[in-house]
């Protein structure tokens, strides 16, 4: 089973409730995807054993075989290249290597050559397998990498996808292949408008979801209420405690922080499970 972890909005506690989740069910694997600011590590602290580039195909293009026909612009839906007059200009940054531009030039006068964008780092802690990408400083192409962390997914696992904040291109790319979406929200009205986001868009993928509610005793019962009005199951609420933030603070889980929390996500787990084969 895949279970990604998302948020509409950052700070919710999304990490807190994937790596929790994650420790307290047997033969586990958690996968950080949210390669532009990866923080499972500090919570898991796994012992890296394995690291893997991961780059993208870029256009390259021959000077001498191009005709400056311009069918590699009229191809390109992310503007990755620019034909004028007598030059052909490839900004890399805006390249998702899809490959049409080289596929579509009758001249062949493009091929292919790796750029690299980041990496993706395998370990093990606490009993758990641990995977997560790191997108190298100034690239902005996110969703590669994330597919290269995915492919670790074992199926033989209860395999945790922390996905990145928000409803952009790289939630999509996290959460899409998930067998069910646990969404950490707040009870506040950032909170709230940020989880009837997320909401749509798992709506729109067909994925099944339920909400789990942090710091659940502050702010007010706004959010309690769109999830009955809107009949999504509430699966956890974790209030707002002392020792939780204590412990966040050192690096630890609401699990090694309060061990009777173990019980409380593996209830949240089965909820999940009877929902699946429901």
């Amino acid at each position: 089973m895949i279970i990604s972890v998302a948020s509409g909005k950052g700070g919710t506690g999304k990490t807190t409730v994937a790596t929790s989740l994650a420790l307290s069910l047997p033969n586990a694997q958690i996968l950080d995807c949210d390669v532009e600011e990866p923080n499972a590590h500090i919570f898991i602290k796994p012992k890296i054993d394995t690291r893997k580039k991961v780059s993208i195909p870029v256009p390259q293009i021959d000077v001498n075989l191009c005709n400056h026909c311009g069918r590699c612009q009229q191809v390109c839906a992310f503007n990755a290249i620019a034909v004028l007059n007598d030059k052909v200009l490839v900004f890399p940054e805006l390249c998702h290597g899809c490959g049409s531009c080289s596929f579509f030039c009758p001249q062949k006068a493009i091929k292919e050559v790796d750029k690299d964008i980041g990496v993706v780092e395998i370990g093990r802690a606490k009993g758990l397998q641990f995977v997560h990408g790191k997108l190298d400083i100034g690239q902005a192409m996110a969703p590669p990498l994330i597919r290269a962390v995915k492919k670790y997914i074992n199926a033989t696992k209860i395999s945790i996808i922390d996905a990145p904040p928000g409803t952009s291109c790289p939630v999509i790319e996290s959460i899409m292949i998930s067998d069910y979406c646990i969404l950490v929200t707040e009870p506040t009205p950032f909170g709230l408008n940020d989880l009837k986001l997320a909401v749509e868009v798992l709506r729109k993928l067909q994925i099944p979801f339920g909400v789990v509610i942090n710091r659940s005793d502050l702010g007010d019962d706004k959010t309690d209420n769109y999830c009955r009005e809107q009949n999504i199951p509430v699966l956890l609420r974790i209030p707002f405690e002392r020792k939780i933030a204590e412990g966040y603070s050192r690096g630890e889980t609401i699990v090694e922080t309060l061990p009777e929390y173990s019980e409380k996500f593996r209830q949240l787990f089965r909820k999940i499970n009877e929902k699946d084969k429901a």
